[in-house]
């Protein structure tokens, strides 16, 4: 009975072994309902707002460049609902150990009549040390989010000023009054966001050789997350290609209201 039990535990998978092969199933559904809407990884990324190697992680099943497994249980329920798919019941089925439980094979719980004061003062500092450390990794990965957001969005601006299309907001009309008309021509297949006079008109993923026009009273906006893939035709301008293949872009044609 003892060589039985004994043998029952050394081939009993570890948490982290287990964690791995639960990651790479997840992973691998992930990653096929995603190429099942033809949606590449920045396109998730910018649905998601996680980093792109996180989800190349996730998908890849790479668990050693991933973060405290209860992180990787946050991205797989925020990545799954993205995709349509139960991220609740995706993620429940991730298994992690809580961080509270690696303290107790070190902790002597003591009866309430054995408790001293000093006993107490100890216990109430190691509460708030650990609860202080928990807040500030939570404040330090927020902050560092904002800061990876920021800089996404400040070098978007960068690359729309640097794009071949004059028409950010200076464009000018051959009337004054005309409306907005923006054509597009697909290259490659690409994810495409169209917005006029604020209120979104379209937003999908088409394919190679889509030939697709919008119009706006005052102004359109496009955006891209692969904008070597797009031709864009504003008014009766010849058609120009916004950017470079798999560079996420975003551009606003304006039309001309001055008398």
């Amino acid at each position: 009975m003892m060589k039985w039990c004994r043998k029952k535990i050394e081939i009993e998978p570890s948490l982290k072994q287990r964690s791995a092969e639960k990651l790479l199933e997840v992973g691998t559904q992930l990653r096929q309902a995603r190429q099942a809407q033809a949606l590449s990884l920045e396109g998730a990324e910018a649905k998601t707002m996680i980093q792109r190697h996180l989800l190349r992680a996730i998908e890849a099943g790479c668990l050693e460049e991933l973060p405290e497994p209860i992180y990787i249980q946050s991205y797989i329920k925020q990545y799954a609902n993205a995709l349509g798919l139960d991220g609740a019941e995706l993620s429940s089925n991730f298994p992690r150990e809580d961080r509270q439980l690696q303290f107790k094979p070190s902790v002597r719980i003591l009866p309430a009549a054995q408790l001293r004061p000093v006993h107490l003062y100890l216990l109430y500092l190691f509460v708030v040390f650990w609860a202080v450390n928990a807040l500030s990794h939570t404040l330090t990965r927020g902050e560092m989010q904002a800061s990876n957001l920021q800089t996404k969005k400040q070098l978007s601006s960068t690359q729309i000023q640097q794009s071949g299309i004059k028409s950010i907001s200076t464009v000018e009309n051959a009337e004054n009054g005309k409306p907005v008309r923006v054509s597009v021509t697909l290259k490659a297949q690409s994810w495409l966001r169209i917005t006029a006079d604020g209120k979104t008109e379209f937003e999908g993923t088409l394919p190679q050789g889509t030939q697709r026009s919008w119009e706006a009273q005052e102004e359109l906006t496009l955006r891209t997350e692969n904008a070597g893939g797009v031709l864009v035709q504003f008014n009766q301008e010849k058609a120009k290609q916004i950017g470079n293949p798999g560079q996420m872009q975003e551009v606003t044609f304006a039309a001309n209201r001055r008398l």
